[in-house]
This record gives structure tokens, C-alpha cells and sequence, in this order.
């Protein structure tokens, strides 16, 4: 039989973290400092008791915004910090629980993957949101304009790259669950345009393209072929069609598209006219490979043509000439 301690209880309700911390100091301790923290321990449960429930107001949600990006930061540039002391720290500032803190930053996660942008990966996405977020996040991000532009440090694959490579997600019939004002805010920060137009993005996936495949020839004993794959994007410029030749272990041509984001699988991204063409007439040999989470742990899945069978493909602009 398995056994488990009970919660304690107060006054007919589950005691917090927060609480049983001040209780433990206010009976284990009698000196002033500790007792001034026994104090400020339940002054801070008493404000989020009287919070709970309430909706939260705009500079509450600025703050744990912009505290969110700062851990983001810290996160993408692989340096330490400690979520936990952000939480408190939060909790000080603004009288929020725990929970609800917590709850707030899988929220923004949420948000920021429907942006097609990195999130952190210990707060997992929360869909049910608040509308006030998305103005807090639209806030931030317009005035902090270089976190949209983010080139992540160098990505290395692992010498056995077969781990990096992951299944395609399924197509959906259609996003009408978005709440409209999302949309709004994804129109402002269209993702894919962003990720279009980031150069400095696309090469550094196109370069982490070319070691994968290299590193995944030489594990199929094929040092010989992996020696032949190359940057055709940089070495011949745009315009083939595709990003990088390789080929497949038994020496088959293989044309690869690369198209990354920071953002998670779903994030759309263009698909241009010539490389439509070159999928359709060259079928066997070209690929898309589609790198997303790039800043954080990338993967890889690949889409082989016919495309319109994976993917959702629509018309987005229009050149306009005077002929």
C-alpha cells in the first residue's frame, strides 16, 4: 500500500508553501530578523489570499512579462539562473501566489509560441488566457523590438544526429479557436515574415543543415558522400531551388530546402515559387527539412512532395508590375 502525508489544513483549507515557511520561522524562531521575516512571510499570504481569484491588472502583467523575457534571455544566452528565486521575487513585488505566477508564465509561453518565438522550456504552454496578456506581451515586445530579431549561438549537432529528427505535425483543419485578439497580435508580429526576412537565421539553420547531414553520412558509413555535401544556397547563391546538396546513404541525390524558426513545429513559414517548382519536377530527390525550436533544442522533420498532401498551401502576395 502506498501512503501519502496529508496536507495541512487552516482554517478548512490547504496551507500554502508561503504560510508553512512563515509558521515554521514564527515557532522555531525569537529572533527580531526572523521574526520580521515570519512577518513579511505572512503579509505576503495575506495579499495573495486577498488577490486570489481577482483579475490581473496591467502593471502586475508588465511585470511578470518583462521578468519572463529577462529569464528568456538568460536562457537562450546559456546562463544560469534559478526560476524559483524569479517566482518569489514576483510574489514580493506584485502579492501573487505561487500558483498563479506559475499559471501567468505558462501562459506567456503560450503566447510567445503562437508568435513562432522560443519559450522556456519549464513552463510548458497554458491556452487558457487572459485577453490583458496579449496587450502586456504587445507592450513589451514594442518596445524591445530586437527580441524579434533573435539569432541564436551557434548550434552544433550531436555527433549521432538520427535523435534530432522527428515526426511532421499533423495538418489541422483550422485555427478558429484563436481568440481574435491573438490573431491581431500575430498579424502585428507575423511570424513568418519575420523569420523570411531574418537572414541571419536562415543561415545559421542552412549551416546547422550542412553539418547534420554530413555527421549523419559518416554514421552510415558514408564519409565518402559526406565529404560531396554541400552549401549550395552559399556557395552558389539563391535561385537552385534549394539550400543544400546531400544525398541518401545508398547515393541518390538529395536537394534539401531548409526552413528554420525559433518557434515551435507549427510555426508557418514562405515557400517560394521556384522551390515549389523544383519540389514538383524533382520530386524524388528534394526535401524540405523544417528546423524549429532552433534556439533552444532543435529538431528536425522532414516533408517530401507532393507537398499539398502536408501542408496548407495559399497564395500570400501579389507582384504588382506596370508589364
Amino acid at each position: 500500500m502506498r501512503c501519502h502525508h496529508a496536507k495541512p489544513r487552516r482554517q478548512g483549507r490547504i496551507v500554502t508553501n508561503l504560510e508553512r515557511q512563515a509558521i515554521v520561522f514564527r515557532k522555531a524562531y525569537t529572533t527580531p530578523i526572523k521574526q520580521a521575516w515570519s512577518d513579511f512571510l505572512m503579509a505576503e499570504v495575506k495579499d495573495a489570499e486577498e488577490k486570489r481569484g481577482t483579475v490581473w491588472q496591467d502593471y502586475e502583467l508588465d511585470f511578470i512579462v518583462a521578468d519572463y523575457f529577462a529569464m528568456l534571455s538568460k536562457e537562450l544566452s546559456r546562463q544560469p539562473y534559478v526560476k524559483s528565486h524569479h517566482s518569489a521575487a514576483l510574489m514580493a513585488a506584485i502579492g501573487r501566489s505561487h500558483r498563479s505566477v506559475e499559471f501567468k508564465h505558462q501562459n506567456i509561453s503560450a503566447v510567445l509560441d503562437k508568435l513562432g518565438m522560443p519559450w522556456i522550456p519549464g513552463y510548458k504552454p497554458k491556452w487558457n488566457y487572459q485577453n490583458a496578456i496579449f496587450d502586456a506581451i504587445d507592450r513589451h515586445l514594442s518596445h524591445n523590438s530586437r527580441l524579434l530579431e533573435l539569432v541564436p549561438k551557434e548550434q552544433v549537432p550531436p555527433p549521432q544526429p538520427d535523435g534530432l529528427f522527428v515526426e511532421a505535425p499533423i495538418v489541422k483543419a483550422s485555427e478558429d479557436g484563436t481568440p481574435e485578439r491573438l490573431q491581431r497580435l500575430v498579424a502585428k508580429f507575423d511570424p513568418v515574415e519575420r523569420d523570411h526576412v531574418n537572414r541571419a537565421l536562415g543561415s545559421a539553420g542552412e549551416s546547422f543543415v550542412v553539418e547534420v547531414e554530413k555527421r549523419r553520412l559518416i554514421e552510415a558509413n558514408r564519409a565518402d558522400l559526406a565529404r560531396q555535401v554541400r552549401w549550395t544556397a552559399m556557395e552558389d547563391g539563391d535561385g537552385a531551388g534549394y539550400d543544400v546538396s546531400s544525398f541518401f546513404p545508398n547515393g541518390n541525390s538529395l536537394l534539401v530546402e531548409v526552413k528554420t524558426t525559433n518557434g515551435s513545429a507549427r510555426t508557418p513559414f514562405f515557400l517560394t515559387r521556384n522551390e515549389f517548382s523544383v519540389a514538383t519536377s524533382r520530386a524524388e530527390e528534394w526535401r524540405i527539412y523544417r528546423v524549429h525550436l532552433f534556439a533552444t533544442t532543435p529538431k528536425i522533420f522532414t516533408i517530401a512532395p507532393p507537398l499539398e498532401s502536408a501542408l496548407h498551401l495559399r497564395p500570400d502576395t501579389w507582384r504588382a508590375s506596370f508589364r
